[in-house]
């Protein structure tokens, strides 16, 4: 199951990512404990449900997250 951009943005809100920019979308970083950097940018559509294949990319390239781990810290 695909994910709204809603649910994206209160993951990143609830596990420690960092609100960097607000301004056509929301900037996210995560500073992991081996020094890596990671960012993600959530749509202000929030409503709006990730399309499969962008959900995949943000899951394994930005999140870095199975998408059960996703669901589990939602």
């Amino acid at each position: 199951m695909a994910p709204k951009f809603g649910d994206l943005k209160r993951y990143c809100d609830k596990n420690g990512w960092v609100l960097i920019r607000n301004t056509d979308h929301w900037y996210y970083e995560k500073v992991l404990s081996n020094g890596n950097v990671l960012q993600t940018k959530v749509s202000h559509t929030k409503q709006k449900e990730i399309p499969g294949h962008l959900w995949q990319k943000i899951l394994k390239h930005q999140l870095q997250i199975s998408e059960k781990e996703f669901w589990d810290k939602l």
